[in-house]
């Protein structure tokens, strides 16, 4: 068996997956001698020279690289995953292709997994040299799934981390069809060790996690592992019965003491737009859930391999 799998999702990356590759081999490999390797790349479907760049580095070094070639972007979790599958490792270590997530932190990973026997080492970001925007916006989400799903997530999230085999085959058995990758991995209970670092800038190309992606990933962390969406339906139904029921009451004393109880449509009209939004956005959640109740019935494949060069 492989000591050490490293797993790279490639998504408009032909810039910079070589440099990425050409660290590890310096920087890790190099300063491992006595453990084997294999590094498998996973093209998410990109539309530049990625695939191009990968091949012309797999007939160079056949011996450790292994490529998959999606027949479209499916996403990087899944790109991940499909890597998972394909590793032979004692453990897995999952990093980014644009150098943003420095190789020699690994060094620290896997002498933890080997001396300390810890199945997740984590890298987590004290900072990140990015825009100020996505500085706030990755904050508020992670802090969002802190509070709300996993109460152990780093603030500053985490993309860079190593598996032991016994996590790989853990995460490889569950079949979310909407898959949150750092909530499986913190979901399966084993210890976590955490390394910090600092999130460099990107060197080239630019960032495709678009805020549609981060939504729509931050409502996947949310729904697969919390319950609390559908608790606030329930506890702001029982609030706005008995503001109902209060207001009933009022207006029937009003009536009898004979007054007006309201005058003018304004006030009907205000209290009918809120409770239709109220109800429309509770709709709106438990259809969230019904979708993925319905993506996951469905049993479709969460990826479509193309293409794979391995020895």
């Amino acid at each position: 068996m492989t000591d050490i799998s490293v797993i790279i999702p490639v998504y408009f990356n032909d810039s910079s997956i070589e440099k990425t590759i050409n660290a590890i081999k310096e920087q890790v490999i190099g300063r491992n001698k006595n453990r084997t390797f294999e590094i498998i790349c996973i093209d998410d479907g990109s539309e530049d020279t990625s695939f191009e760049v990968l091949e012309r580095l797999y007939s160079e070094n056949r011996e450790l690289l292994k490529i998959i070639k999606f027949s479209r972007n499916f996403g990087q979790v899944q790109a991940m995953l499909a890597g998972y599958k394909m590793a032979k490792g004692q453990c897995v270590i999952n990093i980014s292709a644009d150098l943003q997530d420095p190789p020699m932190l690994m060094n620290e990973m896997i002498y933890a997994f080997f001396n300390e026997n810890v199945e997740i080492i984590i890298g987590t970001r004290l900072d990140r040299k990015e825009s100020l925007y996505r500085k706030k916006t990755s904050h508020f989400f992670y802090k969002l799934i802190q509070k709300l799903s996993f109460p152990n997530m780093p603030v500053g999230g985490f993309d860079y981390a190593l598996l032991g085999r016994k996590v790989v085959d853990v995460i490889l058995s569950n079949k979310d069809s909407s898959p949150f990758w750092q909530g499986q991995i913190l979901w399966t209970g084993f210890p976590v060790k955490f390394i910090p670092y600092i999130r460099s800038e990107r060197e080239s190309g630019k960032s495709r996690w678009t805020f549609s992606k981060k939504v729509k990933y931050l409502i996947d962390g949310v729904l697969s592992y919390s319950y609390f969406p559908l608790r606030a339906i329930s506890i702001l139904g029982a609030i706005l019965f008995f503001i109902g029921i209060i207001y009933a009451l009022i207006i029937v004393a009003t009536y009898f003491f004979g007054e007006v109880p309201f005058n003018g449509w304004a006030p009907i009209m205000i209290i009918m737009l809120v409770l239709f939004g109220v109800v429309l956005l509770m709709l709106g959640v438990i259809g969230e859930y019904l979708w993925r109740v319905l993506e996951q019935v469905r049993g479709r494949l969460g990826y479509v391999i193309e293409k794979e060069l391995k020895d």
